[in-house]
């Protein structure tokens, strides 16, 4: 694999205001999906631009009626917006809009229109979360969808919207010590009805048979190649290469260890990417859950990807002895594997495991350190202050990350 240029690599401005040299290198040293190529390369083409500006509820109902109108929907009236909490890297509004519907006639709905800021914490695919909502309609609880923005033709950034979805991330009796829903403890009687749709979801999107389908936004993994896994720590490698601001022997070492040890691709999955508590909504009083969110991360690939993820430490907690952890809050990690394949058909192989888990501490570590904090010293995001305290999670997972590797070195 070619290195940077010295001069590239060794300059840290250059990722502030990068040239056209430096953003051809790192394409060229990290191959990736087409459509992560694109996004990660608009992004560094547009990181020399103005900081984000904040939009107001009127700029976005004003863009909104334009798209509509554009895009002939009948007899629209749009009410009650209002902004909407959660999504760390998203700018989400939601509203009421009532239109006549060719197919089913004059309709009223509560929708959230989902926007990325000037840059965020993850540059991730609006087109490609929009087919995978469409894809698991009436697999999974997904929201359904509406209307997609995909190049920021109207809104200032690629945008999508879609059914609101009832629910709660969590009950106002529980607790969690972290951002975005990590580390959540539902408590015993909500785990009990919550784990068993948990590991059904799950087990759901893993053995989705997509060879019908044709999506325009995911490439298509070799199976029995490395491709899958290359892939993948090439996203994570050109995240750091792009947004770091300083040398980090640790990742080095991590990097080169992933590129020698990289596994075979046995069966091609959907992977969601970020399948966690803080991801679904449930109702309160059955404990039924409502909807999948945050379909940001998914691409086809290897399912150890969200195995090793959703186990890593940050993203459950222990009970309250200190002797059983919980994976995302919800089942105990000794049943956790024992369920999934019973319930998804698939295995787990330990060595495919270990390396995405030491993978994504690489990934956590590029978004904490590197992306977080490039993004909020330059002012591109619209949560700055959420964005330096993610920082916060860094010491723990490179951690994790140098005892992951001492178990494999």
């Amino acid at each position: 694999m070619t290195a940077l240029p010295a001069s590239l690599h060794d300059s840290f401005n250059i990722r502030d205001n990068p040239t056209p040299e430096f953003i051809q290198a790192v394409r060229d040293r990290f191959p990736v999906e087409r459509e992560v190529d694109e996004l990660l390369t608009r992004k560094m083409q547009n990181r020399s631009g103005p900081p984000y500006r904040r939009i107001t509820l009127d700029e976005l109902r004003a863009t909104l009626t334009r798209m509509l109108t554009d895009l002939g929907v009948g007899n629209f009236v749009i009410t009650e917006p209002g902004w909407f909490t959660g999504g760390v890297s998203k700018i989400q509004m939601g509203f009421t809009l009532e239109w006549d519907d060719p197919a089913q006639g004059r309709r009223k709905e509560r929708l959230v229109l989902r926007m990325d800021p000037s840059e965020g914490s993850n540059t991730t695919s609006r087109p490609r979360e929009y087919e995978l909502l469409e894809a698991f309609q009436g697999i999974i609880p997904v929201p359904a969808v509406y209307w997609l923005d995909p190049d920021g033709r109207w809104f200032p950034q690629p945008a999508l919207i879609y059914a609101f979805a009832p629910g709660v991330t969590k009950s106002p009796t529980t607790q969690t010590g972290q951002v975005s829903g990590l580390g959540t403890n539902f408590g015993p009687d909500l785990r009990a009805k919550l784990a068993p749709q948990f590991m059904a979801h799950l087990a759901a999107i893993h053995h989705f048979d997509f060879s019908a389908r044709s999506f325009a936004t995911m490439d298509m993994p070799q199976a029995g190649t490395t491709q899958a896994a290359l892939w993948q720590l090439n996203r994570a490698r050109r995240i750091w290469e792009e947004d770091r601001g300083e040398d980090f022997p640790l990742m080095d070492v991590a990097a080169n260890w992933l590129e020698s040890n990289a596994p075979p691709l046995d069966h091609a999955s959907i992977v969601h990417g970020d399948f966690r508590s803080g991801n679904f909504l449930f109702d309160e009083d059955t404990g039924q859950i409502s909807a999948w969110l945050d379909w940001e991360r998914a691409h086809i690939g290897d399912r150890h990807r969200d195995l090793a993820w959703m186990t890593q430490s940050t993203m459950g907690h222990y009970s309250e002895d200190g002797k059983t952890y919980f994976v995302c809050g919800l089942i105990p990690l000794d049943e956790f594997f024992e369920e999934y394949t019973r319930a998804s058909g698939l295995s787990v192989d330990p060595d495919r495991l270990a390396w995405y888990r030491i993978l994504n501490c690489y990934q956590i570590i590029a978004s904490t350190v590197a992306t977080a904090n490039r993004v909020a010293r330059l002012g591109k995001s619209h949560q700055d202050p959420l964005l330096i305290r993610v920082k916060g999670m860094a010491p723990t997972v490179e951690r994790e990350l140098s005892l992951c590797l001492k178990e494999r070195l």
